[in-house]
């Protein structure tokens, strides 16, 4: 599958709504298109990779990078040894593994999800129970913008209410510009 030309790319953009162009111009929108495909595609050409070239899926690649970094003796031998039990413990969330679906799942519905912000591949954050859960967060999300928005406002109130009251204060103690 090769990618649209910039003509391609120009003809979907014409194609919006007026409405739509207002909100972004033509660099954002390929900006946004292209990080949408991205978070898309990426996860799943991880996934293959790690499938097709080794034995391991992203919690069993994590869980051994992860305790490669703990080695801390400089002992060649102590170090082989940790070595080897971390790829122990790494290898039964990997391919083969008895905790096997354990990593499939922590891979697909934890490492995946964390990089797709919360949604599944197919975009949803509730999978089979999109329909009921997505407006909710949707939803929440823009009530905890509202009350982060109040709070910054509140906070900027009382804010300069202090360094006014500070300024007051440093003046009638000595302090302030001379």
């Amino acid at each position: 599958m090769s990618e649209p030309s910039e003509e391609q790319k120009r003809e979907i953009y014409e194609g919006l709504s007026a409405e739509q162009k207002q909100k972004q111009s033509y660099t954002e929108w390929v900006k946004d298109a292209y990080n949408n495909q991205y978070e898309k595609w990426m996860p799943w050409i991880e996934d293959k990779y790690l499938e097709w070239f080794g034995k391991d899926n992203k919690a069993s690649f994590v869980t051994k990078d992860t305790l490669n970094k703990t080695k801390i003796t400089g002992i060649d031998q102590v170090d082989q040894l940790q070595g080897d039990v971390n790829n122990l413990v790494g290898n039964q969330v990997g391919k083969g593994g008895l905790l096997n679906p354990v990593g499939n799942l922590a891979s697909k519905e934890g490492i995946n999800r964390a990089e797709r912000g919360g949604k599944d591949d197919k975009g949803s954050y509730g999978g089979p129970a999109a329909g009921l859960t997505d407006p909710m967060i949707k939803n929440t999300k823009g009530a905890g913008e509202g009350i982060a928005a109040g709070a910054q406002s509140a906070g900027s109130t009382v804010s300069e209410g202090a360094k006014s009251a500070g300024g007051y204060l440093g003046g009638m103690f000595g302090g302030g510009k001379k």
